[in-house]
């Protein structure tokens, strides 16, 4: 089984900054996949970016050029650098691995 901790929300101006971390713990060796999801107030969840093993990273459209997810293997740890944040950025955001999902982290503009 795999673990996951969130930290780095909270409360940040249109066009501010934020990093969000997620630090994986258990069998590590089974993750293939690490990205993070979103859910605004009365909207669906979604994909906001993910990163494979080997480094390929995908985004979704709404946050390329603004959002860099990364990976330090050694941490076993997931980044999400968001910059430029807009107020639609506002929801909880949710880190997972292929199987597992963690209890998320609220992102709010405080605009």
């Amino acid at each position: 089984q795999v673990q996951l901790v969130e930290s780095g929300g909270g409360l940040v101006q249109a066009g501010g900054s934020l990093r969000l971390s997620c630090a994986a713990s258990g069998n590590i060796a089974s993750i293939n996949v690490m990205g993070w999801h979103r859910q605004a107030p009365g909207k669906q969840r979604e994909l906001v970016a993910i990163i494979i093993r080997g480094g390929i990273t995908n985004y979704a459209d709404s946050v390329k050029g603004r959002f860099t997810i990364s990976r330090d293997g050694a941490k076993n740890t997931v980044y999400l650098q968001m910059n430029s944040l807009k107020p639609e950025d506002t929801a909880v955001y949710c880190c997972h691995t292929d199987t597992t999902w963690g209890q998320g982290t609220q992102v709010t503009d405080s605009s």
